[in-house]
């Protein structure tokens, strides 16, 4: 039998609440070769709704993807939209390490021309638009709205349904949106029964991108193809001795 590939999830918050739920979500598009283990940080903020709390929780999520690396994980995908501590992590490891936004957006402009994100709250908007200048794919990026929601919040999913297949109208719309990214991977189950609300509004398919999907089977593709992170780019740091995050 083919030894399984191994992946390690991340849930950057200091709350193993939703710990099942995302071990769940995540197996849904895991292939047969695929091992998926879920775990979140021990440390920081409970959850990730500005800059701040983005700083905070980095540490520690960069500590746990390099014992991940030193457990003999194939690829780390960090559940985050905002890939709290993969560009840090992505300097100090030579497994692939992935966020929510690149595989959501990249899935998105494989499918449609211009993509919206639909997000929880504003505190993240100016974050989460500046991703698109970040990654070059600015003309991509039609716009980005908030539901108005707390993270923990997302669990109401019959309002949060409703509430983004609201914003997503006005995306394609106001804004010449093709195809929607749940700017958050606490969107659990919502992209489907938006998308199937989307189909029967307008009588043709928009894409709506759940990121923890995306970011699973982006990441599977690396892993398979034994693709990693550019060492040109992401240089380690003459300071960094390889102890500094041993847990």
């Amino acid at each position: 039998m083919t030894k399984p590939f191994r992946m390690k999830v991340i849930i950057p918050i200091n709350n193993a609440s939703y710990n099942d739920e995302l071990k769940e979500v995540v197996t849904a598009v895991a292939p047969p070769d695929l091992y998926i283990e879920v775990d979140n940080i021990k440390a920081g903020n409970t959850s990730i709704e500005s800059r701040w709390d983005k700083t905070v929780n980095a540490p520690h999520v960069v500590a746990m993807v390099v014992q991940a690396e030193h457990d003999g994980f194939d690829g780390v995908f960090v559940s985050d939209f905002d890939f709290c501590g993969v560009e840090e992590a992505r300097e100090l490891v030579d497994i692939p390490v992935v966020g929510g936004f690149r595989p959501s957006a990249y899935t998105a402009m494989m499918l449609a021309e211009k993509f919206s994100i639909v997000t929880f709250a504003h505190s993240v908007m100016d974050m989460q638009s500046s991703h698109s200048r970040l990654f070059g794919i600015a003309p991509n990026f039609a716009s980005i709205s908030p539901i108005d929601l707390t993270v923990h919040q997302l669990v109401d999913r019959d309002k949060v349904v409703e509430k983004v297949y609201q914003a997503s109208l006005t995306a394609i719309e106001a804004h010449g949106a093709d195809a929607i990214i749940l700017g958050c991977t606490g969107f659990n189950y919502i992209a489907e029964p938006v998308a199937r609300l989307l189909k029967e509004k307008y009588q043709v398919n928009v894409p709506v991108i759940d990121p923890n999907h995306a970011a699973v089977s982006y990441l599977y593709g690396l892993i398979r193809n034994n693709l990693s992170q550019s060492r040109l780019t992401y240089v380690t740091s003459p300071n960094y001795s390889g102890t500094e995050y041993s847990l």
